[in-house]
Formats: structure tokens, C-alpha cells, sequence
């Protein structure tokens, strides 16, 4: 078995091209989690050439709504979202610099196909272990669009939060090769 990647934030292309499908990484520093409303408005900000309230270069996105931190903890429960739903509304924030998204489950064919063009992967968090996930958040913060709640974007600081890499810049893919190994 091949050892983890151990990469911090900001994300640099030499990182990305290191990463194949398959792949364990330990992810430290800061990622922003973002969900549907603030992507449409990120992009509604894009369309109108307004300025976008975090610089996106070499960022990664973590497709989250994290609940509430009660008392004495640094975070509250933070798992991933289904991320196809936002198939459609990725490319802009690609060519602008988003080097990784982690979220769960499949995306769709025309996703994958940008990674190589944009230089960037798909990180897969596991569904189901959100209060363990919250155990490598060292703190957590709304950075953008407050109004939104647990879909406003957050600043997360991490600390080797456990990812698998589902698609690579190679046209590697997890889930078909899992199937091709049944």
C-alpha cells in the first residue's frame, strides 16, 4: 500500500500532478467551504464582474454546510454534500484558480474532463463520519455572504483531514476503478 500524501494549502501544480486516483492525502491548512447558494453567488458575481470575496487561486473548495460549534470545540459536525449538483456550476471558479474540491460521491463526465485543463482534482471526503471529520478542524470561520447560514463560505483551518482522490489530472476515476476491480 502506498504511503499517504501529506499536502498543505495553498495547492501548487507539482502537488496536483503527484495525486492519482486512489490516493490517500492528510490535507492541512486552509480550505473554504462552500455550498450551492454561495457558488451562485460567486457566479452571479463573476457574470457581473464584481469582485469575488475570497481570492480563489490554488484554493480548495469542501462542498460542506458544517453545523453549529457548540461550547468547547473548535467545530461542529463537518461532512461532505453530494457534489454533481454542482457539476454545472464549477468551471468558472476552475479558471479562476480552484485547484481542489472535496465533497462525496460521482461527478459527471464533462467535470472530469476539466481537471486536466484547469490543473486540478476531485477529493473525496467520506459520507457518515462528520463528527470525526470535525476532530481536524482547528477552527472555523464565515468569511462570505453570512446571510446564507451553513451555506455561507466558511474559512476552515485543517490539520491532515483524511481525503481519498477520486479523479485525477490523468483521467483517473476511483469509482470505475472499483468496478473494473469486482
Amino acid at each position: 500500500m502506498q504511503e499517504p500524501h501529506r499536502l498543505k494549502t495553498p495547492l501548487s501544480a507539482g502537488d496536483i500532478k503527484k495525486l492519482k486516483s486512489g490516493d490517500t492525502v492528510f490535507l492541512s491548512g486552509t480550505i473554504y467551504g462552500a455550498r450551492d447558494a454561495a457558488h451562485k453567488r460567486m457566479l452571479k458575481a463573476i457574470d457581473e464582474g464584481a469582485r469575488l470575496p475570497i481570492d480563489l487561486k490554488d484554493i480548495v473548495i469542501f462542498y460542506v454546510g458544517p453545523s453549529p460549534t457548540p461550547p468547547g470545540k473548535n467545530s461542529g459536525s463537518i461532512g461532505p454534500t453530494t457534489s454533481a449538483r454542482m457539476d454545472g456550476i464549477t468551471e468558472p471558479l476552475l479558471a479562476r484558480g480552484v485547484k481542489a474540491m472535496i465533497g462525496k460521491g460521482a461527478r459527471g463526465d464533462g467535470l472530469k474532463k476539466m481537471l486536466p485543463v484547469y490543473g486540478a482534482v476531485y477529493f473525496m471526503a467520506i459520507g457518515g463520519i462528520a463528527s470525526y471529520l470535525s476532530s481536524k478542524v482547528e477552527s472555523i470561520e464565515v468569511v462570505a455572504y453570512d446571510d446564507l447560514g451553513a451555506e455561507a463560505i466558511h474559512k476552515i483551518e485543517v490539520k491532515d483531514f483524511p481525503l481519498f482522490v477520486a479523479y485525477d489530472i490523468y483521467g483517473g476515476d476511483i469509482f470505475e476503478e472499483a468496478l473494473l476491480s469486482e
